[in-house]
């Protein structure tokens, strides 16, 4: 752990606390969950999606590294699906009993679990660790796989909730087509405040016009809002839900993100894409990354685990000191083998 790192988890741990200090003295008003959710759409709907666009408005996909990316996201995105298949099959399906109470997020649970599982803090922890730990190399090859993390580990299972929601909704009420359900799940992914900017984006860099300097620098600006907004409102939720009851609940997410995800993304991109050295160490570093403050905000969205969100990210987040330790000594292994 370089002294880089450390002060960077420190500055993560210090924002977190002021958040859960300027609830914890009514800066906000009554800290309550529902304000916290204000915060957090405030975060999702404008300064996240300012982030996704100008993302995907500005990649240049003629430059990307596909064996890396490839070597990242297919065992990152297989585990996206099995850890929301195995979760909607231990809730029995997400049944819902015709006419029972109003449909609430509950049938989104297990993409919200997903993102726990895989999505790591890759800018604000992320960006530091890989600068100090594999210089200018990593630190591009790093960068690159941030422009690319929340397009595709926040779309899938934002299709899963939504196909989830739609197809209890069609519980509730009665049987209803296929074709209906799926339409249902298809307008509200395409109109959901991750998904919509990202398919902006895309579409304004399919043009090949630039974005003008003077939205680009505006854009910018919101985004820079992401990561401070994000860790006050984790310290926030701290305060509202409190985090002595979800250790049961966390170490399976703990377990998925710091182990299973990095193990995966290790066989795959070594014995299945043959990447070795700083390739390698970068992506599987990444991997490791503890749980990032999106997976919070998908919660918040879907009105579902909150508190079990809260307490993944900041509990992975200490528990990262010793893991991170422990894949480098791996790699390290591997290098010399």
């Amino acid at each position: 752990m370089t002294l880089a790192i450390f002060y960077k988890l420190l500055a993560i741990f210090l924002t977190v606390g002021l958040g859960w200090l300027a609830a914890r003295l009514r800066w906000f008003g009554e800290a309550t969950a529902a304000e916290a959710r204000l915060l957090s759409n405030l975060a999702m709907n404008v300064f996240v999606a300012a982030l996704l666009f100008r993302t995907a408005a500005r990649i240049d996909f003629s430059r990307l590294p596909w064996p890396v990316l490839m070597a990242y996201f297919i065992p990152a995105l297989a585990l996206v699906l099995v850890v929301s298949a195995w979760h909607r099959r231990e809730a029995g399906g997400g049944a819902v009993a015709p006419g029972a109470s109003r449909i609430t997020g509950t049938p989104a649970i297990p993409a919200t679990r997903s993102v726990a599982a895989t999505y790591g803090n890759a800018v604000q922890l992320g960006i530091p660790m890989a600068a100090a730990l594999f210089g200018e190399a990593g630190l591009a090859i790093h960068i690159t796989m941030v422009g690319v993390h929340g397009l595709m580990l926040l779309t899938l299972p934002t299709a899963l909730a939504e196909l989830a929601l739609a197809h209890a909704h069609a519980q509730q009420h009665g049987a209803a087509p296929l074709s209906q359900v799926l339409a249902t799940t298809v307008r509200n992914t395409l109109l959901h405040p991750v998904v919509l900017p990202i398919i902006a984006g895309l579409l304004w860099n399919l043009t090949g016009f630039g974005l003008p300097p003077v939205l680009d620098e505006a854009l910018q600006l919101l985004g820079s809002a992401v990561v401070p907004v994000c860790l006050v409102l984790i310290g926030i939720t701290l305060k509202a839900h409190g985090m002595g009851s979800q250790w049961r609940a966390v170490l399976p997410v703990l377990l998925l993100k710091l182990v299973v995800m990095p193990a995966l993304v290790l066989a795959v991109a070594h014995w299945g894409f043959g990447l070795a050295g700083v390739p390698l160490a970068v992506v599987v570093m990444m991997a490791a990354l503890p749980v990032g403050s999106n997976a919070l905000m998908f919660a918040q969205r879907y009105h579902v685990l909150e508190a079990e969100a809260t307490a993944s990210i900041v509990i992975s987040t200490l528990a990262f000191v010793l893991t991170a330790s422990g894949w480098l000594a791996v790699l390290a292994w591997i290098a010399a083998a």
